[in-house]
């Protein structure tokens, strides 16, 4: 190979970074279903590993530390706060998204699935691709099916963004397996952005090549499939993957890349973003937004033990997690709502499951305790919300055409703190999630010769209650 000539790994390289547009791939068949859409943009905040509900959106009697203490008696180990919607109160961690929830809806009673023992990434899954693994065949993210269905919103921007998860440690394989398009193909998968503070480098040529060297490999290398097409034709994936080159180039030379210099936010609106890399994961959804992106998921990222896997030290954790997470979230929802985005753009605070100190699954389907938590606290690192909880959780909505200032579902106020009135699925979450954006929940794709549905067998109901 001649240094002129295209490399095949260096385009692979960047098109697998930027992804492309919609392409029907051949095989696969809509079933076109449309409704009246409320948002043209999804965000999805992803708190990785298990975000317990009882110190965040639900939030129980408060019950502070005392060596020696029943373990049964903790609650929560946050006090509650007034918000800015009357008689609803969140944990006292997050004073800043307090003052915004009359923007948003609040789901206390989200179910996450009956999976047998629990694994993060069997659970994350599950919620980003509606079916539970293993399936007979890939799954596609919920972020690809939007991209599939309905295409950018701007020609020059993918449709699918994925935005702060770079490893997961032990289970890295099985947590990148719900990153993908699945059987829809790589066109419709995420444009990674693992480091959001460097997006912009996700723009640039490879090291050492310049912008007119890396035009002139691709002029070389589309003459190549050019004279290839003539002779002999391309089979579906090279057709594939060159739709991706041609989005990855038009990315660059647009405008839209300029979404991705974070240099270019003011300094006072940086600095409430900047408490970390999901922060600024959030201002980036933010400008992608504003740029013309379809989907995009921001994660606190999933590694094993860190983040809101919270074996151990679950209060000291939450602290620091929830400093994390308040301000950038509050302030995503003001922008969007100052630039009148808020209203077409869905945003949807979620996690895989919640935590209990005692109970491991749900009272009535209880699993293999995962973690020692002793009768009496003596230590500090025991207090806290350490075992995986799958009988209630918290989802917030805020945008999109939902309704502002509510919140649904009822949970019991003692232990366990289960769900008692209208419990909310993964199927039925995503049909409505689906609906906000103009998608019927029982709308399919072909592969393998049948129908797969965007919801588990097309079953998902929209819940009418959480739209204004």
């Amino acid at each position: 190979m001649t240094p002129s000539s295209p490399s095949r790994r260096d385009f692979l390289r960047t098109a697998a970074a930027v992804g492309a547009g919609a392409l029907l791939c051949p095989g696969l068949r809509a079933e076109e279903k449309k409704l009246d859409a409320t948002a043209d943009s999804m965000i999805v905040l992803w708190m990785a590993g298990g975000q317990a509900s009882t110190e965040t959106w639900d939030p129980k009697k408060y019950t502070p530390f005392e060596k020696g203490m029943e373990a049964k008696a903790v609650y929560s180990t946050f006090k509650a706060i007034p918000t800015s919607v009357d008689g609803l109160q969140i944990s006292e961690g997050l004073p800043n998204i307090a003052k915004v929830m009359h923007h948003g809806t609040l789901i206390r009673t989200f179910k996450a699935g009956d999976l047998g023992f629990i694994l993060h990434s069997r659970h994350q899954y599950h919620w980003h691709t509606g079916y539970v693994p293993p399936q007979t065949v890939a799954a596609p993210h919920i972020g690809a099916v939007i991209a599939r269905t309905l295409g950018p919103r701007h020609a020059d921007v993918p449709a699918f963004f994925d935005i702060g998860q770079r490893s997961a440690g032990g289970e890295d394989f099985e947590v990148k397996a719900f990153q993908t398009a699945g059987f829809l193909g790589n066109s419709y998968g995420p444009f990674l952005v693992p480091e959001p503070a460097q997006a912009v480098s996700t723009l640039q040529p490879p090291p050492g090549m310049s912008k007119e060297r890396f035009r002139a490999r691709q002029e070389l290398y589309l003459k190549s499939l050019k004279a290839r097409r003539e002779a002999a034709g391309l089979d579906p994936k090279e057709e594939e993957f060159l739709k991706s080159v041609d989005g990855a180039h038009r990315l660059l030379s647009s405008p839209a890349a300029k979404a991705f210099d974070l240099s270019q936010e003011p300094k006072e609106s940086y600095d409430v973003y900047n408490t970390g890399r999901f922060g600024l994961g959030c201002l980036l959804a933010r400008r992608l937004v504003e740029a013309g992106a379809r989907f995009i998921e921001v994660s606190t990222e999933y590694v094993p033990f860190l983040g809101w896997d919270t074996h151990e030290n679950g209060h000291s954790r939450m602290v620091d997690m929830m400093k994390m997470i308040d301000a950038p979230i509050a302030q995503l929802v003001r922008d969007l709502e100052e630039r009148k985005l808020l209203s077409r753009t869905l945003i949807v605070i979620a996690s895989e499951f919640s935590r209990d100190m005692l109970v491991e699954g749900k009272p009535d389907q209880k699993v293999k305790d995962q973690v020692e938590v002793p009768d009496k606290v003596q230590e500090e690192k025991h207090y806290g919300m350490h075992r995986h909880f799958t009988g209630a959780g918290g989802v917030v909505l805020f945008g999109g055409g939902m309704k502002r200032g509510s919140v649904y579902g009822v949970t019991a106020d003692q232990r366990p703190f289960v769900t008692t009135k209208d419990p909310v699925t993964i199927s039925d979450l995503h049909a409505s999630m689906y609906r906000a954006m103009g998608i019927a929940p029982n709308l399919s794709y072909e592969t393998e010769a049948r129908p797969f549905f965007v919801t588990e067998d097309g079953k998902g109901r929209s819940i009418d209650a959480l739209f204004a």
